[in-house]
């Protein structure tokens, strides 16, 4: 069994906590639909965030959904790259499995599409 990383990200309009709460949880549903994990398979979960965000740390949704109690959980500050996205949220979930690297899929929501188009697009 390896740990494979998979990579997410969705933009907000609002700083304010409901949205960014929402965009949490919209985004980590997507990644588990397509990869169809469980929180067990979980090792760990980092999620970034841009510096235009701070009404609420994004780990409070995830948290908050049934069987994510003790997945360990980190927030961070995203690097101020000047001209980067706006009103970001990015995740990386560190997954248990047996899928190989090329069977991951990851998941890029709203306006984080244009981080990675070839992987959107997918």
């Amino acid at each position: 069994m390896s740990v494979r990383g998979i990579r997410g990200a969705i933009t907000v309009e609002l700083n304010e906590e409901g949205p960014i709460l929402d965009a949490t949880i919209e985004l980590l549903n997507g990644i588990l639909e397509v990869n169809h994990f469980d929180p067990e398979d979980i090792a760990s979960v980092f999620i970034t965030v841009t510096q235009d965000l701070d009404a609420t740390f994004p780990a409070r949704a995830i948290r908050q959904m049934a069987g994510w109690e003790l997945v360990p959980l980190m927030c961070s500050l995203e690097v101020p790259v000047k001209g980067s996205l706006e009103k970001c949220i990015r995740l990386m979930v560190l997954v248990n499995t047996e899928a190989s690297q090329k069977e991951i899929r990851h998941v890029y929501l709203n306006r984080a599409q244009a981080l990675r188009p070839d992987l959107a697009a997918k």
